[in-house]
This record gives C-alpha cells, sequence and structure tokens, in this order.
C-alpha cells in the first residue's frame, strides 16, 4: 500500500477530520445481506458511472474478508478470475467492472484483503510500533481498515466521492471488523457518509409471494452492529410492488423511495445503470450526501446499450477455448471484451464455451468446436487441457478461422506451429515439459529462483514497442502500447530466426527489451497471439483495439462463409 504520510493507530483523532484537501469527501458503503453473489460489485460499478455521468470525480475501493494476502495464488474455479492493476496489483474480479463501468484510479490501494490487513498490523507489532500496547482488533485492526479507506481516497487529487464495497455476507464472521471500521468512520464523519444495503427478495412460487422476511433479518443483524442503511437495494425476479416497498420501508426503517429493486437484467449487465437512474437512485444519493451537481446523461452509454440489446448487422459466433469454463466468473473480463467489441460492431454474439481438456486430438477438435466464425484461447495455468488447446489452434491455422490467443493462449499458438509447421517434434513450453528437447516457450530468466508464489510473476503494465504494418500496428494505430501482465513464462529468443523464417512475424516486443509481447502468422486472415492481458483495459463505451479487431476479422469470416 502507498503510503498516506499519516500515522495509523496513534494519530487516529487527527486522521478522523481530515480529507481530501480543504474539502469534506464524501463516503458511499455498500454491504451485501442473505445471500452471496448478488452483485455487490456490479451495483458499486453502476453507481459509480451514475456519479460520474453527473461530474463527480470518484474512486472505488474493495474490501475482501478472506486470509489471502491477494487472490493471486486462488483456483479460478473458486475465486473467479484475478484482475490485474497497473502497479502490479492482483484483486478482486470486481475491479475489473469498475475499470469498465468508471473513471476511478485503481491500483493496489484499491483493493485490500483481511490478510493484507493483519499482515501489516502484525508486522507493526514485530517492529514495536504499538509500544508495549495490547494489540486488539478493535483499534488497531478497524484503524488500519479506515487508514486504507483514506489511501485510496488520496490516490489523486480532488476526490469527491469515495465507493467502498465490503465483500462477504452481512453475518459472517471475517467480515465483522469491516463492518466495525466502516462504523466507526461515519461515526466520525457524521455528514459525509451513507450506507447501502444489497439484499435479495425471493419470490416463493408454492407461496405465490415475495418474500420480505430475508431483508428485515439482514438489517437487523446490520442494526446490532451499529450499522442503519440509508438505502436497500433489492435484488428480485421482477419488479416490486409499492406494497412491497412500503412493508421494507417500514421494517427496515428507511424511506420508502430509498427501496429500489434491482431486478435481474434480460440482456446485459450494461442495463444496471439505467435502471437505477430511472428509480432516482443517484439523485438520492447526492441529496443524502448534500452535493450539487447536473443532472447525469446517459446518451452515449444509452447507444451503445441499444446496440448490445438491437444488433442491427448480423450475428457471430465466438468459440472459447479454455480449462475454467465451468465457472462463469474466470473469464470475466474476457467474456466482457469480447461484448464491448461486437456492440462496437453492432452485431449479436453469441459465445461457446468448450473445455479443453476434453478434446483429444485434431479429429475431435474438427467435431466439438466446429461452427464458430471465430476462436480465443484465454490464460491459464499448468497441464490440464494444454493439448486440447493446441488442436484448437491447429483447427483455426488450418482452416484460416480468426484465433485470438491471450498469454497461455500465445504460448499455445507458437508450442503448435514449432510442431507442426517447423517439424520440432515434442516442442513444449517448460510450464508443460520441463524436460522438452525443444522449449519454445520457457520461464522468464528473473523468475527461476522464485520460491514465494503469491505476488511474484510479471505483473502489471509494461511498455510494447510495435512494428509498423503489422496487425497488432493497425489495430492500436500507434508505435508504443502500455498492457498488463501475468505470467511467469516467455517465447524462447533461441528459436526466434526459425520461427521467422517459416512465417511468424514477432510484431510486439517489450520496449527496449527482448520479451516477445506480439505474435502473428503471416498469410492467415488474422491469427493474433499476445503475452499480456488486454481483456483488463476493455471498456463498453472503449472496447480494447485487439478485440475490436479480432471481431471485425471474425465478421469478414462469417460474411465470406455465408
Amino acid at each position: 500500500m502507498q503510503d498516506t504520510g499519516l500515522q495509523r493507530s496513534e494519530d487516529l483523532e487527527q486522521l478522523c477530520f481530515w480529507d481530501i484537501g480543504m474539502t469534506a469527501c464524501k463516503y458511499i458503503f455498500i454491504t451485501g445481506g442473505v445471500v452471496s453473489s448478488l452483485g455487490k460489485g456490479l451495483t458499486s460499478a453502476a453507481i459509480g458511472y451514475l456519479l460520474e455521468t453527473r461530474g463527480l470525480k470518484i474512486a472505488m475501493l474493495k474490501f475482501d474478508p478472506y486470509l489471502n494476502v491477494d487472490p493471486g495464488t486462488m483456483n479460478p474455479f473458486q475465486h473467479g478470475e484475478v484482475y490485474v492493476t497497473d502497479d502490479g496489483g492482483e484483486t478482486d474480479l470486481d475491479l475489473g467492472h469498475y475499470y469498465r463501468f468508471t473513471h476511478s484510479p485503481l491500483s493496489k490501494a484499491s483493493n485490500a484483503t483481511s490478510g493484507q490487513i493483519y499482515d501489516t498490523v502484525i508486522k507493526r507489532e514485530r517492529k514495536g510500533d504499538f509500544l508495549g500496547k495490547t494489540v486488539q482488533v478493535i483499534p488497531h485492526v478497524t484503524d488500519e481498515i479506515k487508514s486504507r479507506i483514506i489511501a485510496c481516497a488520496k490516490q489523486e487529487n480532488d476526490t469527491q466521492v469515495v465507493l467502498v464495497e465490503i465483500g462477504g455476507t452481512v453475518g459472517d464472521i471475517e467480515s465483522l471488523p469491516f463492518l466495525e471500521a466502516i462504523r466507526q468512520f461515519r461515526y466520525e464523519r457524521p455528514k459525509d457518509c451513507i450506507f447501502l444495503h444489497l439484499t435479495y427478495v425471493p419470490y416463493l412460487k408454492a407461496a405465490g409471494e415475495v418474500k420480505t422476511k430475508p431483508t428485515q433479518h439482514s438489517v437487523q443483524i446490520l442494526r446490532e452492529i451499529g450499522i442503519i442503511p440509508d438505502m436497500i437495494l433489492c435484488r428480485c425476479d421482477n419488479t416490486l410492488s409499492d406494497e412491497i416497498k412500503a412493508k421494507i420501508s417500514m421494517f427496515c426503517s428507511v424511506p420508502q423511495e430509498a427501496v429500489i429493486d434491482e431486478r435481474d437484467v434480460a440482456v446485459s449487465i450494461y442495463e444496471v445503470p439505467v435502471d437505477l437512474h430511472r428509480q432516482h437512485t443517484d439523485d438520492m444519493i447526492c441529496r443524502m450526501l448534500d452535493l450539487h451537481t447536473p443532472p447525469a446523461t446517459l446518451v452515449k452509454w444509452n447507444k451503445m446499450l441499444e446496440n448490445v440489446l438491437h444488433p442491427k448487422d448480423g450475428k457471430i459466433r465466438i468459440g472459447v477455448v479454455g480449462k475454467y469454463m465451468n465457472h462463469q466468473d474466470a473469464y470475466k473480463s474476457v467474456f466482457e471484451a469480447l461484448y464491448h467489441a461486437a456492440a462496437a460492431a453492432n452485431v449479436g454474439l453469441e459465445i461457446c464455451r468448450f473445455e479443453s481438456d476434453r478434446i483429444n486430438d485434431i479429429a475431435a477438435a474438427e467435431q466439438m468446436i466446429q461452427g464458430c466464425d471465430g476462436y480465443l484461447v484465454p490464460g491459464g495455468f499448468g497441464e490440464r487441457g494444454w493439448e486440447g488447446m493446441l488442436c484448437a489452434a491447429q483447427y483455426c491455422r488450418t482452416r484460416q478461422i480468426p484465433y485470438f490467443g491471450i498469454c497461455f493462449g500465445m504460448h499455445v499458438l507458437i508450442v503448435e506451429f514449432a510442431r507442426n509447421v517447423l517439424g520440432l517434434k515434442g516442442a513444449n513450453s517448460t510450464e508443460i515439459d520441463l524436460n522438452t528437447q525443444h522449449p519454445v516457450i520457457s520461464m522468464l530468466s528473473e523468475q527461476q529462483n522464485v520460491v514465494n508464489m503469491g505476488g511474484t510473476m510479471r505483473l502489471g503494465a509494461y511498455p510494447c514497442d510495435l512494428i509498423e504494418g503489422s496487425l497488432a500496428f493497425q489495430a492500436y494505430g500507434k508505435k508504443l502500447i502500455s498492457e498488463r501482465h501475468r505470467h511467469r513464462y516467455e517465447f524462447n529468443n533461441q528459436y526466434k530466426d526459425a520461427f521467422e523464417q517459416k512465417g511468424i512475424l514477432f510484431s510486439g516486443r517489450l520496449d527496449q527489451g527482448t520479451l516477445c509481447e506480439i505474435s502473428e502468422i503471416k498469410g492467415h486472415p488474422w491469427m493474433l497471439g499476445v503475452q499480456f492481458h488486454p481483456e483488463f483495459k476493455s471498456k463498453p463505451l472503449d472496447p480494447h483495439p485487439l478485440f475490436r479487431e479480432f471481431i471485425k476479422a471474425t465478421c469478414y469470416a462469417a460474411n465470406r462463409s455465408r
């Protein structure tokens, strides 16, 4: 975490009266109840977007209650994707929502876990920073949590509103220190903070009724902690009646107008801000925080959403061949980046998911994954499903079908080309086969002596120099770019000449370095692999250039085949 220039526990009484510059910053705390996976991150991002359209400068912070220091070593089946920031932070996937919806600064200061909090407090205790005091959850852990909120607000000057999402579900023991910390934070700034609580209002088919009791109990738990929500957002199947809202209002002590139904969206998550704005959510928040701003303008957003909901130029199918397809959030940013590019092209998009470990050979690939207009192989780690991805790459190369390989997917492109074009029998990545005779993909030199796994890959933004005239250069329209990395293995430059002689163009290289960043196959309509993760920098109103060009190539291939 960046040094805020402030002491923590010893000077909290001074910290309580400090804010951005000389003007009080406002704080919105978002909690969740009843069940997990309600969409607090998406809700927070949507509210952030609405506030930005009113001219406010925001920052966003996610607190995660698990004891891992970060999600970097967690299995994607448990946690979903790991989002990476420019400064190398491995963070919760909700930061991807923050990036896609807002212009909030995102860094290591934008995400904190219980593991980070406790690690910091214990290290300070070991150094003697507490001068012999008994170290406790209150005040030492809660003070550290509050200092992280201030650090997030200080990432940029003149931040006006900070949105803080509390991970987990109210009632979980893991979340209690965070809830206590934000209770204290509001006590210290009563005019500058509000609480938003997201709950679930189920419809019971057997009874034929919508039930508010889970929401009542969730709010009751919050009130026992000392937190009284200012607004309740209700996840539900359909719009709630005034009668149901009145009941929630009465039992939860919030005005009826502040009971917002957040119904399941019909097609796209990008409907959420429009739905919240329709119910005057941003108006109420600004009124509660005494923020005087112009009304929100959603013209560009609505135009993008119209393309998503009612595309005018047909439909394409993209096959994603990966190893974590059974978890809907494992490739969240990849899927969203595809939707962004499709919306920009005004085409409908169907994503077909293929588990790579079910593909055993090229014949199986031809049978199982056929019928798509383009294919993408995303990132991943380890041997499982590797051969299936190689078959997918061979299928695309030999049949002139657009292919986009991201990180692990670029390694797949390189190894398949080495085996089947260069004739290097048994060529492989040393991640898959440490003893391969032809290690065309090998470990980064700085990674070879790494012992600790967490936070030790090549992480964050690095500059990349492009070759003019390449597919990559045509996409970006400039020679120098910056993209975010998360990997340990790279192309082995000892094989560079052999690949180039057979038709590989290494169109992007680490600026002033030797790392191959982008590889393309000459003579193919569009077959490109990148070492970095472009999906992390795509927005619905500003699709990533490579995804945009991949979709264009796919549309062309689809029209040609028809």
